[in-house]
């Protein structure tokens, strides 16, 4: 495989995976599309509003307003305790998502690593190269030397001739 062949698998990769960019999401808030997230937000605003409604129902002196609110404070703990199967599947397909990132993060790897071995190969063959073509250019220098030289007789000999 070819260092341009690696290349180009790593940019498809990157792109197929570009959609799991955390900060590029941020960035363009794209978060409203996160299901899991939405549904979480959701779900801790109820507890916030429970929590607020208990404390207010802890420092109320008339029982009949402790009682409902008591009640309603049930209420929204059974209306979140329905949420929690459904963030449960949502955090599943999450950590399914985050094992897809990490296979393809090891992929990544393995590319990164045959590069560098390609690259490691490749560069001993380059040298000999350099070599072999510095040595033919100074070939070639000393040989337009000599024909220059021997051009400069023949056109010595004419001139005498004539």
């Amino acid at each position: 495989m070819s260092v341009i062949d690696i290349l180009f698998r790593v940019d498809s990769i990157c792109k197929k995976y570009d959609k799991y960019d955390v900060d590029k999401h941020r960035e363009l808030n794209a978060s409203s599309d996160d299901a899991f997230a939405r549904l979480y937000s959701a779900v801790e605003s109820q507890i916030d509003a429970a929590l607020r409604k208990s404390e207010t129902a802890s420092v109320e002196t008339s029982r009949a307003a402790v009682v409902a609110m008591n009640a309603e404070i049930r209420r929204a703990k059974a209306r979140m305790m329905e949420e929690v199967p459904k963030l449960q599947k949502l955090a599943l397909k999450k950590d399914q998502g985050l094992d897809i990132i990490s296979e393809g993060l090891d992929t990544l790897k393995n590319l990164a690593h045959d590069m560098n071995e390609e690259l490691d190969r490749q560069v001993p063959l380059i040298d000999e190269i350099d070599t072999k073509v510095d040595k033919a250019t100074t070939d070639l220098k000393n040989n337009n030397v000599r024909l220059k030289e021997t051009l400069n007789k023949v056109k010595g000999c004419n001139v005498t001739l004539d």
